[in-house]
């Protein structure tokens, strides 16, 4: 199978899962956590092996916020005078998802992941997140940990969502933003897709109702049992998550961000209506930056790699001249 559609399941459940918060809130821990050593041990495991999709970080670091610690891999990549880019995943995904896409993106520039705080990964939670504005305070304790001063956020599904987050309440760091089928950001999640994922979250149930709920993100795709796939789905059910659900992006804030913004979105998504999505998008955001990719699922990153690096290196050359 093709490198490209091996991640099309994992991307779906990092999207999806944006539905279904409320629904684990419903554990008497205040913070993300996992639910037994057993269980994070099988993740980890599954965790390493998904790793080995990508190249060697440079470094590795884990900086400690007021929130908890968040694991940030750094990847060396072209001397391009860009700033860095910085990468955040989907729901229940973590680093490894990004396998398809960093060799293209380092032909850029230098290169951050993060694995998201409160979501199963190496980051480790230690103070409750109650409110989006926590959410941007330990995303921007992060960056300024790091040694540059200027960040180009990358964002997937609810990683995108949460660069726009950072974006509209602590804009300082962040000299763009580009979402990749961003949720909660330029629409509102359909009723069938969050009815759809609460079977999902049940994490009793058999992995075939994960499998369909994955699939049917990802564009009807059928469940492929490769590394990264089985990672999320060990996160999925070994780890809970203790945090409110995103509040949607207003318009009036898109219309505010003081920096550009590429809004990247898939035509066959079920994490907004994609033609609502686009409209808004081209009427709210500043620049008018906005390109539509007709065939994409929610999986756009594991199916349109190399384009996403394209438009991504002539957005971001455009706005460094």
């Amino acid at each position: 199978m093709h490198a490209a559609r091996r991640l099309l399941i994992a991307l779906g459940v990092a999207g999806g899962l944006v539905a279904a918060t409320a629904f684990v809130l419903r554990t008497p821990s205040p913070v993300g956590h996992w639910n037994s050593a057993a269980g994070y041990e099988d993740y980890r495991s599954k965790y390493d092996a998904a790793m080995r999709d990508l190249p060697a970080p440079t470094a590795v670091r884990d900086i400690r916020t007021d929130y908890g610690v968040v694991r940030v891999y750094q990847f060396s990549g072209a001397k391009s005078g860009l700033d860095p880019l910085v990468l955040l995943p989907g729901t229940s995904s973590g680093t490894p998802v990004w396998a398809d896409n960093l060799k293209s993106l380092l032909a850029i520039t230098d290169v951050y992941a993060i694995d998201l705080l409160g979501e199963s990964g190496m980051s480790i939670q230690s103070k409750p997140i109650t409110s989006d504005e926590d959410k941007a305070a330990w995303l921007d304790q992060t960056l300024a940990a790091l040694p540059e001063q200027r960040f180009n956020l990358l964002g997937l599904s609810i990683g995108g969502w949460s660069a726009m987050n950072l974006a509209v309440r602590r804009p300082d760091r962040i000299a763009t933003v580009t979402t990749l089928d961003a949720p909660l950001v330029y629409d509102g999640l359909p009723l069938e897709t969050v009815i759809r994922s609460l079977p999902a979250t049940v994490k009793w149930l058999p992995r075939s109702w994960r499998d369909s709920f994955n699939s049917y993100t990802a564009g009807g795709a059928p469940v492929e049992h490769v590394p990264v796939a089985d990672m999320i789905e060990a996160g999925m059910k070994n780890y809970t998550m203790k945090q409110p659900q995103p509040q949607r992006i207003t318009e009036p804030q898109l219309a505010a961000l003081p920096m550009p913004v590429l809004a990247i979105i898939a035509g066959r998504s079920v994490m907004h209506d994609p033609p609502k999505a686009r409209s808004t998008a081209e009427r709210a955001l500043r620049t008018k930056t906005v390109v539509l990719y007709p065939d994409a699922s929610h999986a756009v990153n594991g199916e349109y790699p190399d384009r996403i690096a394209s438009d991504l290196r002539t957005f971001l050359t455009a706005r460094d001249r």
